[in-house]
């Protein structure tokens, strides 16, 4: 991760207009981006005045120890002769992983501002007149370091009544707070000329510091020798206060966000992701590294971000540019399906264009699904009162009708033996009796529904099982054109099983896969294991079940079937319930038109050691 983190910062540096380079404290370069190299050619593992000033000693302008002793850096501006620019340097100490401390340097190229240079030609009445009243202090001081002349503005700004006084002061020793930058004044101004906006710290009168921005010329005689300078100070107490709370508002917003605990993403108008909070990264699953500059719509499903700014533009959902409380589910790493709820806002700037989106999402995934837990648990709470008032009913309606109902089958089997074979009354009662052996084994199966066979289990071959039912159907699935394919895999370890309750969950999968192939078909049936399971897999090529009824098909009384002779809904019932009762599952796929496939898991025994 700290190794993706770097090469992401370095194709950040490579990507600035700045020449950006890292030194060591013994001045070697130990970095340059590319806008670096251009410039000043490749130089890493040199010392930075050979690369950026052609020189075997320090630079000038160096203030590599400054910055190497203070926590906020230096800038200044400087002019290279060899390059024939003006550059802006901002120079701060940054710390490495390993504890030791770097230097950074940006180089901005500022050559264009020398349009702003003094041009004091005007006459000298007006010269006087903006020397006088002009708001920013105002001198001229010889080459050796002592002021000529200077006007109000300057004495009022550095503390001094008496325009006398202020002329006595030895410039480098009582103005500067470091002399060296007087140093490094003079070789600018002298090299180029000028200087423009430098940067420096002047001390008042009582000894309190101000900041201050230079911009001057140098004075010649007429032989062209520097005599001395003339130029501006400006004060830049108020911009740097404001500049230092502007700093602290934008880190103290910067720390709200990042704080958060909800995920915070902004984006512009053209889906690039420009926030990225801590909250984000944990709700979502991506790094701030891998999500910065990408397209937003990659964690979002389908069209719902061009839904959500629908919404937003729209006054129906908290007003134009606002949405509150909208539900949502974001595509999290890996396929994760993260649930919540968004609240976003578009920005707009002075003018009401567009400029961003900002999300705010809460993740509600874990109370959702507890609310689901609970409505399933409901239902299943339900289902079982059902069922048991259900049982209960079931079981006295089949002991009250089966004795009645073997009296009658015994009766008719006693007419069939005083009615003629061929006579059309044996026919009748034939009819009555196969309609009267149906409903009782309709009976049965009630009976298994409300009170399970409690036979004493023992080690079943489940192949073995589906083989003999096989070979008591087959000649009758073969009447129906439907094709049979077996495929068992030898050496499955037994299941603890009732074999009669066995015997009644596959011969009742049989028929169902029988009636979903009116019209003929193929029945595959294979079985294998899959880690202490064993599994049956019964395909059939039939009608298939719709998907609304996919999740039905085992809840009691629930059929698919229009004939109400061929069955009351109890059939896959009975047989969900033999399985769970033996630690396994039914699964199912289907597809409506092409067939159904259940396969049936089953906890083998443990192997014999």
């Amino acid at each position: 991760m700290e190794c993706d983190k770097a090469l992401n910062l370095v194709e950040i540096l490579n990507a600035l207009e700045d020449g950006i380079y890292i030194t060591s404290p013994d001045h070697t370069v130990e970095f340059m981006n590319r806008a670096m190299i251009e410039q000043f050619g490749e130089g890493v593992g040199k010392k930075c005045y050979e690369v950026v000033n052609s020189s075997e000693v320090l630079c000038p302008w160096c203030r590599a120890k400054e910055v190497f002793s203070s926590s906020t850096g230096v800038s200044s501006e400087i002019y290279i002769p060899h390059r024939d620019k003006t550059y802006r340097i901002i120079e701060v100490p940054i710390q490495n992983l390993d504890g030791s401390i770097s230097k950074l340097n940006i180089y901005r190229d500022i050559t264009l501002r020398k349009d702003q240079e003094l041009q004091l030609k005007a006459r000298e009445q007006d010269y006087r007149r903006l020397f006088e009243n002009v708001a920013a202090g105002v001198y001229v001081s010889s080459k050796e370091g002592h002021f000529l002349n200077a006007n109000m503005a300057l004495l009022k700004m550095l503390g001094y009544e008496k325009k006398e006084e202020f002329l006595k002061i030895q410039i480098q020793k009582d103005l500067y707070v470091r002399p060296e930058d007087r140093i490094a004044f003079q070789h600018l101004i002298e090299d180029d000329g000028q200087v423009v906006n430098y940067p420096v710290e002047f001390k008042r009168k009582d000894g309190s510091t101000i900041p201050v921005l230079l911009t001057a010329h140098s004075r010649k005689d007429y032989g062209g020798q520097v005599i001395g300078y003339e130029g501006i100070c400006v004060d830049q107490t108020q911009i740097t206060q404001m500049q230092q709370k502007l700093r602290e508002a934008h880190d103290f917003l910067n720390n709200i966000i990042h704080s958060s605990p909800n995920a915070i993403i902004g984006a512009d108008m053209k889906g690039k992701v420009i926030i990225w909070n801590k909250g984000a990264e944990e709700t979502i699953g991506y790094s701030a590294e891998e999500m910065m500059g990408q397209d937003v719509r990659r964690i979002y499903r389908g069209k719902t971000a061009y839904e959500i700014m629908a919404k937003l533009r729209s006054p129906e959902h908290g007003g134009v540019g606002k949405l509150r409380g909208y539900p949502l589910t974001f595509n999290g790493r890996e396929g994760h399906q993260v649930e919540g709820t968004l609240s976003a806002t578009i920005i707009y700037d002075d003018k009401g264009k567009e400029l961003a989106s900002v999300g705010f999402f809460v993740d509600i995934g874990e109370r959702l699904e507890m609310e689901r837990k609970l409505r399933r648990t409901q239902e299943q709470l339900l289902q079982s009162e059902k069922l048991a008032a259900m049982g209960r009913l079931t079981s006295q309606l089949a002991h009250e009708l089966n004795n009645p109902l073997y009296g009658i089958m015994n009766t008719l089997e006693l007419m069939k033996t005083e009615i003629k074979p061929d006579n059309k009354r044996r026919r009748l009662l034939e009819m009555s009796l196969s309609e009267t052996m149906r409903l009782a084994d309709m009976l049965r199966k009630m009976l298994s529904f409300s009170k399970p066979d409690q036979e004493q289990r023992r080690p079943v071959d489940i192949n073995t099982i589906i083989d003999e039912i096989m070979l008591l159907h087959e000649k009758q699935l073969r009447e129906l054109d439907i094709k049979i394919e077996l495929d068992f895999t030898e050496g499955l370890r037994p299941v603890m099983a009732s074999k009669n309750q066995m015997r009644q969950v596959f011969l009742n999968m049989v028929s169902n896969a029988k009636d979903a192939m009116p019209s003929g078909g193929l029945l595959k049936i294979r079985s294998n294991s899959g880690g202490s399971f064993l599994r049956v897999h019964i395909t059939d090529t039939g009608t298939g079940i719709k998907p609304e009824h996919i999740d039905k098909i085992f809840d009691t009384f629930f059929t698919t079937k229009t004939d109400s002779a061929r069955g009351v809904g109890l059939g896959l019932s009975v047989c969900y319930g033999f399985v769970k009762d033996h630690g396994g599952d039914i699964k199912v796929q289907s597809t409506w038109g092409q067939g159904t496939t259940f396969t049936i898991m089953l906890p083998m025994m443990p192997p014999e050691v």
